[in-house]
């Protein structure tokens, strides 16, 4: 899966010279958290945040008067507030890639460039969309998870035993612990009644970790 995949295409923009209070006013129409910032010829030079906004705003213990505050924050332009070292990414990065980038860093979004042209925004909403649906967050299911060693076939004899009790696998996904001759697999199977996929877990010499029946709202352990 690339970030051209889950990017929101043309996002909204604002210009250097835009006043802080109108891409305030803006983004909270938008409901976004940032805004990329490009010059009069359409090039990317900036992103500015929510919170860069509201910190240039006065704060609401001033003595100001209310013109006064509009006359204020009428002289400070997003490109003021804004950062200009941008980190960027493109289409065809992948999106694990993408969200590496984005914890590394410590950011929740990126412009997304085709060459220096400005083509959709990655967010971390949109990694967490993707996190839902490869964990089956709306899907009906038996969810699983299992202490899985770092061994060939192991994976596909899992897979093999649920296909052979008629289940299908609509969700999995794993995680790499401290341990490193094991991981964790967490699956969600359909079709299959839970005590039967527990008894299969331990008929493989699995560790179970925890076992619940799921519905798109709820989750009931065993």
């Amino acid at each position: 899966m690339l970030v051209g995949e889950r990017m929101t295409e043309r996002p909204v923009t604002v210009t250097e010279d835009t006043p802080v209070s109108r891409a305030l006013e803006l983004m909270r129409r938008e409901k976004v958290r940032r805004f990329p910032v490009i010059d009069k010829r359409g090039k990317l030079v900036g992103i500015v945040l929510e919170k860069d906004l509201i910190y240039a705003a006065p704060s609401p213990a001033t003595t100001l008067s209310i013109f006064e505050i509009h006359t204020l924050l009428a002289k400070i332009k997003v490109s003021d507030v804004m950062t200009r070292e941008v980190i960027t990414v493109t289409e065809d990065t992948p999106l694990e890639e993408a969200a590496r980038i984005m914890a590394d860093n410590n950011i929740g979004g990126m412009p997304v460039m085709r060459d220096d042209q400005l083509v959709g925004i990655i967010t971390e909403t949109d990694i967490f969309k993707v996190f839902l649906e490869m964990l089956g967050g709306r899907d009906d299911g038996v969810r699983l998870s299992v202490q899985v060693p770092h061994e060939k076939g192991v994976l596909a004899g899992i897979a093999g035993e649920i296909a052979g009790m008629g289940g299908n696998i609509v969700a999995l996904g794993t995680v790499h612990g401290d341990d490193p001759a094991h991981y964790q697999l967490t699956i969600k199977v359909a079709d299959v009644p839970l005590d039967q996929l527990v008894s299969a877990m331990k008929k493989l010499n699995l560790e179970l970790l925890d076992a619940r029946e799921c519905s798109w709202s709820q989750c009931v352990g065993e």
